[in-house]
């Protein structure tokens, strides 16, 4: 199972990363466990000063900005 944080104060474009993330997943039939981070200094732990972020497994993958939908793809199943 793949943990995957998205790092955002809960704006529009947050939201959407969380539901690309979850939807990128189950089209590649894989089990995640999404957490959504809001608290700015647990962001900061990361590094991640532009939202949305993307962290799986630990390592930020993502940082500003909307994913594009095949580098989620790619990034989830490495």
């Amino acid at each position: 199972m793949k943990d995957i944080k998205v790092l955002g104060p809960g704006c529009k474009r947050c939201q959407t990363t969380e539901d690309m993330v979850k939807t990128a997943a189950a089209s590649l039939g894989l089990d995640v466990a999404v957490e959504k981070v809001t608290d700015y200094a647990e962001m900061a732990k990361y590094g991640v000063l532009s939202t949305p972020g993307i962290v799986i497994d630990g390592k930020v993958v993502h940082a500003g900005g909307l994913p594009k939908e095949d580098d989620l793809k790619k990034w989830l199943q490495a």
